[in-house]
């Protein structure tokens, strides 16, 4: 039983725990993103870009691979070098990036604001005022 109980101490730590948490919220998230890019932006692209698919643009590298089909179809004929799908990770990976850069900014900025703010000291004990006491006491002597 011992290493249970001790398994679940571990388990049971703040710090698994939020790691845990982390990465539950940090793969909702991905979805979020994955859908920000391939639902809003992706199509914005691909009208500038001549209304196209974005995500299915590619250059085939085999003669087996005919243009024009999806990406996938393509796939399956031959090697492709699929370019707008990596545009599109790309995209995915840089709004992640800049919105978690937005997050530790304004976690620092909160930092900052705590630390700048002045503390108030906090009230003598009982100890410090008796010891503050006898140390005036003992100035006092030996001043005489």
């Amino acid at each position: 039983m011992g290493m249970m109980k001790e398994f679940k101490e571990f388990a049971m730590r703040g710090n698994v725990m939020d790691l845990a948490i982390g990465i539950i919220i940090g793969a909702a998230f991905n979805g979020l993103v994955n859908s920000v890019v391939k639902d809003l932006i992706m199509p914005l692209v691909g009208k500038a870009v001549g209304d196209m698919d974005f995500s299915n643009l590619y250059l085939p590298l085999s003669s087996e691979v005919p243009t024009g089909l999806a990406l996938e179809e393509a796939r399956t004929l031959g090697a492709v070098l699929a370019w707008g799908n990596f545009i599109t990770v790309l995209l995915n990976f840089l709004i992640l990036a800049f919105i978690i850069f937005m997050i530790v900014k304004a976690m620092n900025k909160l930092k900052r604001k705590k630390a700048e703010s002045p503390a108030v000291p906090p009230a003598a004990t009982k100890e410090e005022v008796l010891l503050t006491e006898m140390r005036d006491a003992l100035r006092q002597i030996a001043a005489k």
